[in-house]
């Protein structure tokens, strides 16, 4: 893993869309993983600023989210099909139809996991995803004890997970208990990973994963195992290294 101390969120966020963008001009029909949450909304308005002054084109481009809560509809603005719309696609000229997310209202679930993980494999797999970091060490949202072998599935979330994310709703009744997620094996068959780590509440998880073990009580450790992983962090999360 090789890791990128950035001075503040922002030039975090200006160094990582710097290499994505990099990767979409060397490749313009780049696979493009994509996250959700607070950490990677910097990077987004980087990509956006870029394609505005700079016109670099997504019109080729494929992108594939991480995962959706389970029952809520896309255009509700709790949606991560919302979240990607407001913060990313609707700035820039990718088609739509090119915007791939897994559908959490589908009627059955389990064939919709099926049907994502294969999808992913139809298009070649993912060239580069974007991740983030959760505080007991999910990614995408395989919670603690999600087999490392997991393939698009079905999560029930972790009570620290619905807290965390209980700021975007009016309360924590209202998070979702359930989402669709990539599992660890998807990810992992990504060519190559950006891992986005932010603040100081992220910096336990990225001590540990710098220096702990690798276990699935602790999902994003599997990443020591993968051979092309770049850690971002600033320094509020790195001050524990």
């Amino acid at each position: 893993m090789k890791l990128i101390r950035t001075t503040s969120y922002e030039e975090l966020s200006q160094q990582a869309a710097a290499e994505i963008i990099s990767r979409i001009q060397s490749n313009h029909r780049l696979n493009l993983g994509l996250a959700t949450g607070s950490t990677p909304t910097g990077v987004y308005k980087q990509l956006i600023e870029d394609h505005k002054k700079n016109k670099t084109s997504y019109k080729e481009i494929n992108t594939f989210n991480l995962d959706e809560y389970i029952g809520i509809a896309k255009k509700d603005p709790h949606s991560y099909h919302y979240f990607m719309c407001e913060n990313l696609f609707h700035h820039i000229d990718i088609p739509l139809d090119q915007t791939h997310i897994p559908d959490g209202t589908a009627k059955d679930l389990k064939e919709e996991c099926l049907r994502y993980e294969q999808f992913i494999q139809e298009h070649g797999g993912i060239d580069l995803q974007i991740l983030g970091i959760g505080q007991n060490g999910h990614i995408g949202f395989n919670e603690p004890g999600t087999p490392f072998d997991s393939r698009t599935h079905i999560i029930m979330l972790a009570e620290s997970t619905r807290k965390a994310n209980s700021r975007f709703f009016d309360s924590l009744e209202e998070v979702p208990k359930q989402a669709i997620t990539m599992g660890i094996a998807s990810i992992m068959a990504s060519m190559e990973i950006f891992l986005l780590v932010s603040g100081t509440s992220k910096a336990e998880a990225l001590a540990r994963l710098m220096n702990g073990a690798v276990s699935e009580q602790f999902p994003a450790s599997v990443l020591k195992k993968h051979p092309n992983v770049t850690i971002f962090a600033d320094n509020e999360a790195a001050a524990l290294l």
